[in-house]
């Protein structure tokens, strides 16, 4: 028995070194973070080729991209987008399989990306795979707390069928450490051109083909932001906006409030137990996500200037004016 796990581990590692892998990392003025992920990542197991398509930086994110062998494209920031940015990258690569990190997102061990890839070899109707998020070193209970909601320790396959067990969250990925098939990406036409949530789009297209998604719980990274409660209404509202823009979503599973709903309860319940004290913030925090869901829902009749005052991302609006 320990023979045939050996040579069936053995197997997958052959499979996997013979498929190509390219890694993708936008980035803009990433130099605190780019090197140390880079540095990690070199002791991988798994070969991969790097791309680091950068927003026109001006601190030293592209020397530093160079000097650890990755290949760089230089873009104007206004041109960024979601969607369309990361739909370009990975057409620059065209490897067998995609791996996407965010610059803020910073690998636990060298093996993130053999145990981000693994998912999709393993299974072939698995064409995505998104990682576990930590929060970072110091994090407060509103950093943390999303991430030990939407990030637990065991890993998972979804599909359209667990649409009624899990609603909204059966689409749940994130691009700031997730791998996709190439060829999947290819026959739903890429990622879109999106404001935000190109990656939960695109999963909502795989699964409606039949596809599944994993949770690769131990491909891991440190990822996590403290927001303003004005920045949280901003990317709520840029969610809202993107979600009625793509009524395909409440169409399948309803409005996702549910699980806010959910969300906002688990919190509620933890700041009572470890800070009372920040209750009343923890209502109003909830509610600017919520008035900036719902106002980034009936967002397109909005005038463009406000979109842009209301958005997190105002090259967005520009690009579009």
């Amino acid at each position: 028995m320990l023979y045939f796990l050996g040579f069936s581990f053995k197997c997958l590692k052959n499979t996997m070194n013979k498929l190509s892998v390219g890694l993708i990392i936008p980035t803009k003025n990433a130099q605190a973070t780019l090197g140390n992920t880079l540095s990690i990542l070199k002791n991988s197991s798994l070969e991969f080729s790097a791309l680091i398509i950068d927003s026109s930086s001006d601190d030293q994110t592209v020397s530093i991209a160079k000097e650890h062998n990755a290949k760089v494209v230089i873009i104007p920031q206004s041109e960024f987008n979601h969607g369309a940015t990361r739909e370009y990258a990975r057409k620059q690569l065209a490897t067998d399989i995609v791996v996407y990190l965010t610059q803020d997102a910073i690998p636990v061990r060298a093996d993130l990306i053999a145990n981000l890839v693994k998912p999709l070899i393993d299974q072939d109707e698995v064409v995505v795979s998104y990682g576990r998020q930590l929060a970072h070193e110091g994090a407060d209970l509103f950093e943390a707390f999303p991430r030990e909601y939407n990030y637990g320790n065991k890993p998972q396959i979804r599909g359209i069928e667990d649409v009624k067990k899990y609603g909204v969250y059966t689409f749940f990925c994130s691009n700031s450490c997730a791998a996709y098939k190439n060829s999947a990406l290819d026959e739903i036409g890429g990622f879109r051109s999106a404001l935000t949530n190109e990656d939960y789009f695109a999963v909502a297209d795989f699964l409606q083909k039949g596809y599944k998604i994993a949770y690769a719980a131990d491909a891991v990274v440190k990822h996590s932001h403290s927001y303003s409660l004005w920045q949280e209404f901003q990317r709520y509202f840029d969610t809202g906006y993107v979600r009625a823009e793509n009524p395909i979503i409440q169409q399948l599973v309803g409005q996702a409030e549910s699980r806010g709903v959910g969300f906002v309860a688990s919190l509620l319940k933890k700041v009572w137990r470890e800070q009372p004290l920040l209750i009343p913030y923890a209502i109003i925090q909830s509610l600017m996500k919520w008035l900036g869901y719902r106002i980034g829902f009936y967002g397109s009749i909005l005038p463009l200037w406000l979109r842009k005052k209301l958005s997190q991302q105002a090259y967005y609006w520009s690009f579009k004016a």
